[in-house]
């Protein structure tokens, strides 16, 4: 659905709007997922390592995109707020433009730094190997899921959420068909890929996405009739789009760097605690989809109210988006407790592996409420175009926090992997209490307070 009024009718039906469809896009995004970590257990255990550690030094670049994407939900929302047509058609082409010339400048950085950042968290042998091949081939999927993601802000700015549902449903089943034959190859006719086709096959699929959702913003409204002088560089607009592109793709990064942290802690641990985090951030994800789907609705419907002057709508739906995160997360919980171990054997039999994806599991079952409403004040900082915020509070919880706690509890009190689990723990909860100080002062500043 396109082109939605979110400053009228109630929050409750907005989100419903938005959020269902987000959600079940996402879903399938990391069934998407899954099924290359199932793939890549059917090879090896290596494969799977080398899958974790090539995906994460992949995702690093994907900052952009999501940063970009974020962008683009907030200033185009705005601008539909303000019901000013002209800027955010500008605003949308001169997001398209942006995101063109980022995976330019990214696929040619990653080339040469990708590598290194693969080195820093891998032992020499077939899982580093794995990794940098793994990390090549995706180097082709960079356009696709960029200018899908910017595509996709400026939809979601638009109170649309179905379209990434829908491609996301059909590259999963693609996913599913494409894997095996690139792996194995047809006998005779086409000769398999091992390892490295799962990365293909992520860049057709992917390429694939992109056209669709690229389709749909060219059917817009605002952009009915665009030319492609349009796309030409706007020095101020891209100023505009980076300035409030960088605070959130730099939170991304430093999300992705904790990532690497936890990675290189692991790696002390063998390969197969580095395959076990793998396979458990998987099921963690699919866990999290419907309270992500959720609040990032609240950004699109925070972004228009505010920018329309709507201030207690914005309250509204900040407080709507913590009471139904609340009873989705409490239900979470114990599914992680208790669930963990039988979702761990559906990726591998191998029980190292199993227990410890199962010890990051249980800890993970108590973070769930504060990671939703982490997500939620997020998108309201980024609605409220103070994106600045989400950078600093991402610096600390999972820059400096995680790396702290887990040099403590691991370096000083000899912890084994418990140690990286709890030391994570301790940065996402003193994180989550510094968003909430964070969050209540904007709110004095720019909305008159959060109640």
């Amino acid at each position: 659905m396109q082109d939605q009024d979110l400053t009228e009718g109630t929050i409750s039906g907005h989100f419903r709007t938005l959020a269902v469809p987000a959600a079940m896009g996402m879903l399938f995004s990391t069934l998407y997922n899954v099924v290359d970590v199932y793939f890549a257990g059917q090879l090896s255990t290596e494969a799977q390592a080398g899958l974790a550690v090539g995906f994460q030094a992949f995702f690093v670049m994907m900052a952009v995109g999501f940063g970009t994407g974020s962008a683009m939900s907030a200033l185009v929302g705005n601008a539909r707020g303000k019901k000013d047509d002209v800027a955010a058609r500008r605003t949308v082409m001169q997001g398209l433009s942006f995101a063109v010339a980022a995976t330019v400048v990214l696929i040619v950085v990653g080339a040469f730094v990708g590598p290194y950042l693969i080195t820093l968290v891998s032992e020499p042998g077939g899982y580093r190997h794995a990794a940098n091949g793994y990390f090549y081939w995706l180097l082709a999927a960079l356009p696709g899921f960029l200018i899908a993601y910017t595509a996709n802000g400026i939809l979601q700015a638009h109170g649309d959420s179905v379209t990434l549902q829908r491609a996301m449903i059909a590259a999963f089943f693609a996913n599913i068909g494409l894997n095996p034959l690139l792996i194995y190859g047809i006998p005779g006719l086409i000769p398999g890929l091992g390892f490295n086709g799962i990365a293909l096959a992520t860049v057709v699929s992917q390429t694939g996405v992109m056209l669709f959702v690229l389709r749909a913003v060219f059917k817009l409204r605002v952009t009915n009739g665009a030319r492609p002088h349009e796309l030409t560089p706007n020095a101020g607009s891209y100023r505009e789009i980076f300035a409030q592109m960088i605070p959130t793709a730099s939170a991304f990064m430093v999300m992705f760097i904790s990532g690497f942290i936890v990675q290189y802690a692991l790696k002390g641990f063998g390969e197969h605690a580095l395959a076990a985090y793998g396979i458990a951030l998987r099921i963690e994800q699919i866990l999290l989809l419907p309270v992500l789907g959720m609040t990032g609705a609240l950004l699109p419907i925070a972004a228009q109210n505010f920018g329309a002057g709507n201030h207690n709508r914005v309250r509204e739906s900040l407080w709507f988006c913590w009471k139904l995160g609340f009873v989705m997360t409490i239900g979470a919980a114990p599914i992680l407790w208790f669930g963990g171990a039988a979702a761990m054997s559906l990726f591998t039999d191998d029980q190292a592996v199993i227990d410890v994806g199962v010890s990051y599991l249980r800890v993970d079952s108590f973070l769930f409420i504060i990671y939703m409403m982490l997500f939620s004040i997020n998108s309201f900082l980024q609605a409220l175009k103070r994106p600045i915020w989400t950078l600093w509070i991402s610096i600390y919880r999972q820059g400096f926090g995680v790396a702290f706690f887990v040099w403590l509890l691991i370096g000083v009190f000899s912890l084994d992997v418990w140690g990286v689990w709890l030391g994570i723990g301790l940065a996402v909860s003193t994180g989550w209490i510094i968003a909430l100080i964070i969050a209540n002062r904007v709110a004095n500043q720019e909305i008159g307070g959060l109640k």
